[in-house]
């Protein structure tokens, strides 16, 4: 019998695993790992709105990139830790939703995010003189406004043909909610949520791909050509954007391949890391990586936290 995804009361996530003791060590880990990815991100975001001289482009893009970390890890750690320690995993269907779009338009703004660095990047290597009055505070303020309005306005419509799904069941085969896990459990036609699917990674996924490899190919090109101190620069500013991306790529692929294949051989524990991995390495990951390797925002850092000149 199809019942409408309206009238699913809770979805029941089967992910989870049984032991007493071992869900308190569960519990403790990721507490610590929220812990430590709302702090390091607050953090970097105070060092830089509060230092004048980080009022520059590059350092506010990375402060839209840390406030997206807080936002997709909020919407994922606070679920996990209730339900690590509840015995009947379940969850109400708008909270499941709410989840879903969460998640997802975290994946986007952290996407687009990535793609506006890129950008920025790029003129500062390859246009340096016009560099600021190609990059003025109106223009970032656009970019920034852009990167989270267009996910967070876009990702209605693929919630709205969710939503409106016939389901056959309510069970989730993961610790969080997702979305085309829900899809798989429609009794209805699907074609409208594959078509947007489809529509979305041959626009804008493979628009923004095909702008950051545009990017990268100018940045080589100048960097081949360039004096030593202006390729070290380009190296020092864009390793970290590069393994940033790479690593969020490697996340996404992790989550997109467990849900669409069959990985009943693959032990759960695996499986569990693979789905969280872009939700969890990703928002612990930059600030580290950021805070590390850029001298401006380490010693501000410093600073703050330990009151040394």
């Amino acid at each position: 019998m199809m019942i409408n995804s309206t009238q699913v009361l809770f979805f029941t996530l089967t992910a989870y695993f049984h032991s007493e003791v071992l869900n308190y060590v569960y519990f403790t880990v990721v507490l610590c790992l929220y812990i430590l990815i709302v702090g390091s991100n607050v953090l970097l975001i105070v060092v830089i709105c509060v230092n004048s001289s980080l009022h520059e482009p590059m350092y506010m893009f990375l402060c839209s990139l840390f406030v997206n970390e807080l936002y997709g890890s909020t919407g994922l750690f606070p679920f996990l830790l209730v339900q690590i320690l509840s015995d009947v995993h379940m969850v109400a269907a708008p909270l499941c939703f709410l989840q879903i779009y969460c998640v997802y338009t975290y994946a986007h703004i952290e996407f687009c995010n990535l793609a506006v660095m890129s950008y920025d990047r790029y003129l500062a290597i390859c246009h340096p003189l016009q560099y600021h009055s190609l990059m003025t505070p109106s223009k970032i303020t656009k970019l920034v406004a852009l990167t989270w309005l267009f996910p967070l306005l876009e990702s209605v419509a693929g919630m709205f043909l969710t939503v409106t799904l016939q389901l056959c069941g309510n069970i989730i085969d993961k610790v969080y909610c997702d979305n085309y896990s829900i899809i798989k459990l429609s009794c209805s036609d699907t074609t409208a949520n594959n078509l947007l699917g489809i529509v979305y990674m041959f626009t804008i996924i493979l628009g923004i791909i095909v702008l950051i490899v545009y990017t990268y190919v100018k940045i080589l090109k100048v960097c081949f050509s360039a004096s030593t101190q202006t390729r070290q620069k380009a190296i020092s500013t864009c390793t970290p954007h590069l393994a940033s991306l790479i690593n969020f790529s490697f996340g996404c692929f992790f989550d997109i391949f467990q849900s669409r294949f069959d990985m009943s051989r693959v032990p759960d524990a695996l499986r569990v890391i693979l789905s969280l991995y872009f939700l969890t390495c990703q928002p612990l990951f930059n600030p580290l990586l950021y805070g590390l390797n850029i001298s401006k925002i380490r010693s501000f850092s410093k600073k703050l936290v330990f009151g040394k000149r």
